[in-house]
């Protein structure tokens, strides 16, 4: 059976494929085709260029988003609004993001050639043509990598040899037809695009909205050819269960690169335990999320040692506003010298009595081992409010240690304090304004 790895596009927000490649490939998953679309392409060139899933999580951390874009000169500028080129160009995903993610189009060539390779295609549009290229592996160069990134209105095109060469996101987002014509039997998409009934005021909004449409679209029509045409295949879909935060929540760190990993990393996970061998229906469905309830998101950072060595808890959290809309989300890593960085599987919240308790899943030595991390809420009054909440008890694989946050981790998480579930301005502002008039003690006594 020949299977594809089809990546969509995402922007920035593709560190979240680095989690679910991850997971893949801890069931033991092998691809004989990977394809890549717009943000989906720098997945599909650190897998094609040898970087390990492990690697590729750890990579993204050394990642500045900023670098996603860089200035055009001055003059370009100078011409206004209505005669720019684009906000920016390519040559820091050229330059920067490639190098930083272990992407390198020589040795993507040179392992395309061997005998056995792994199918490699990146797509780019052709703009004079309006024609999608699945460019395959064995020709492929970075410039043409960073054009199938460059989204219009944000990055410059590449203009070589007459042609204008850019994201084919307009096109298209995923390719499951090349997948099919290289004779996949199931296909694996995992798809970062967001795909939910709700409309949003704005011109962001809107255009990411006009992004979805396109997405859907061209991915709906690659499942009528392929019925018309009697293709049967497997389809596998991973996808978050909410739409992902957008990269301005990104790019002005709202959301980092490990937050995104973790996600990626659960949703994964969540599907890998609810499929079938018959997969998903080929309908909008496979791809169909909701919305969020109203509520907050917040990093929370705990640090201990665990048998001699420092452990690192990272987790992020979404607390709803209404304990009855949904339950809380929890996901994120341990990190320790033994196991490295474990993320958290079937993260939740409990609450009993005093006691709130973060409790997940992770895989240490081929196997899985249950986490607890518990604190002790007390209404203790005066100063010493957050002292209680700043400690907490660690229980993994028989270990037990003492955890805490520090002043540095706990200023980290208010200022990673983020809304949810909300759109505009003043009920964004009402849901950072419910979470700081509760306070955390009071937000997780509440579930």
């Amino acid at each position: 059976m020949k299977r594809s790895l089809v990546l969509a596009g995402g922007g920035m927000r593709v560190a979240w494929q680095a989690g679910v490649v991850k997971a893949l490939a801890e069931e033991g998953l092998e691809f004989h085709h990977i394809d890549g679309t717009s943000g989906g392409i720098l997945t599909a060139g650190m897998l094609l260029s040898g970087v390990s899933p492990e690697e590729m999580c750890n990579r993204w951390s050394g990642v500045d988003v900023k670098d996603f874009g860089s200035a055009l000169p001055v003059g370009d500028y100078l011409k206004g609004p209505w005669s720019l080129p684009a906000i920016g160009d390519a040559d820091g995903i050229l330059g920067k993001v490639f190098p930083t993610l272990g992407i390198n189009d020589a040795t993507i060539r040179a392992r395309a050639a061997e005998p056995g390779a792994v199918d490699g295609s990146f797509n780019v549009v052709e703009f004079t043509e309006k024609r999608c290229h699945a460019l395959d592996a064995t020709v492929i160069d970075a410039g043409l990598m960073a054009a199938g990134m460059s989204l219009p209105i944000f990055l410059t095109p590449l203009r070589r040899d007459g042609k204008i060469w850019t994201d084919a996101v307009w096109v298209r987002d995923a390719n499951v037809a090349e997948a099919l014509q290289r004779g996949a039997d199931e296909v694996w998409l995992v798809w970062c695009i967001g795909n939910t009934p709700y409309w949003g005021d704005g011109p962001l909004e809107q255009y990411v909205h006009m992004i979805e449409m396109s997405a859907m679209g061209a991915l709906l029509a690659d499942f009528e050819v392929a019925a018309a045409a009697g293709r049967e295949f497997v389809l596998h879909v991973v996808r978050p269960r909410h739409p992902l935060p957008l990269d301005p929540e990104f790019y002005l760190g709202r959301i980092d690169a490990e937050t995104l990993i973790g996600m990626g990393y659960r949703d994964a996970r969540a599907y890998l335990e609810s499929m079938t061998d018959a997969g998903v229906a080929k309908d909008a469905s496979c791809t169909a999320m909701t919305e969020p309830a109203p509520g907050v998101r917040f990093n929370d950072t705990l640090r201990g040692d665990l048998d001699g060595s420092p452990v690192t808890l990272k987790a992020t959290v979404v607390l709803p506003s209404d304990p009855g809309d949904e339950a809380p989300q929890l996901t994120g890593y341990l990190e320790h010298p033994r196991f490295g960085r474990a993320f958290l599987a079937g993260g939740r919240v409990e609450v009993m009595g005093d006691d709130v308790t973060y409790r997940a899943r992770v895989r240490l030595d081929g196997g899985w081992q249950s986490v607890a991390v518990t604190r002790t809420l007390r209404d203790d009054p005066g100063p010493d409010a957050w002292a209680d909440t700043r400690r907490a008890r660690l229980e993994v694989g028989g270990l037990v240690a003492d955890l805490s946050m520090s002043l540095a981790d706990a200023a980290g998480l208010l200022a990673s304090l983020e809304p949810v579930g909300a759109h505009g301005l003043v009920d964004r502002a009402g849901a950072v304004a419910g979470f700081a008039g509760n306070g955390f003690r009071e937000l997780l006594r509440r579930y």
